[in-house]
């Protein structure tokens, strides 16, 4: 049974900086691209960051780049989002995704339709 589980979010003032992790189990982590989706009060969830199986090609919205940084620990089961720079607009329920097949780009990891795994969310509020 594959699971993912985030930890990581919390109360952030703007400016600050948080990490989130998502620690994989049920599946072997190291075949598969994995995505953040962040979902705001009120908007569609959307792809901010994803990262190949090997952790060598990453992609990122718009939105966040230059602030926010994918990585990831096949060793330890992990994906980390390192978020920087945190803006109020960034406040949202943050999820960590895995795909439905083992061959998609880190572009198609970020579309919704591809997912075939989600975790439960962790919270990230900006706010001062």
């Amino acid at each position: 049974q594959w699971q993912l589980v985030e930890s990581g979010g919390g109360l952030v003032q703007p400016g600050g900086s948080l990490t989130l992790s998502c620690a994989a189990s049920g599946f072997t982590l190291d075949y598969y691209a994995i995505g953040w989706f962040r979902q705001a009060p009120g908007k569609e969830r959307e792809g901010v960051s994803c990262i190949s199986a090997s952790g060598g090609k990453t992609n990122y919205a718009d939105s966040v780049k230059g602030r926010f940084t994918i990585s990831r620990d096949n060793a330890r089961k992990t994906v980390y989002l390192q978020m920087n720079n945190l803006k109020p607009e960034d406040t949202a329920v943050y999820y960590c995704a895995a795909p439905r097949d083992y061959y998609v780009t880190v572009q198609q990891m970020c579309v919704e339709r591809t997912v075939g795994s989600w975790g439960q969310g962790t919270q990230v509020t900006v706010s001062s």
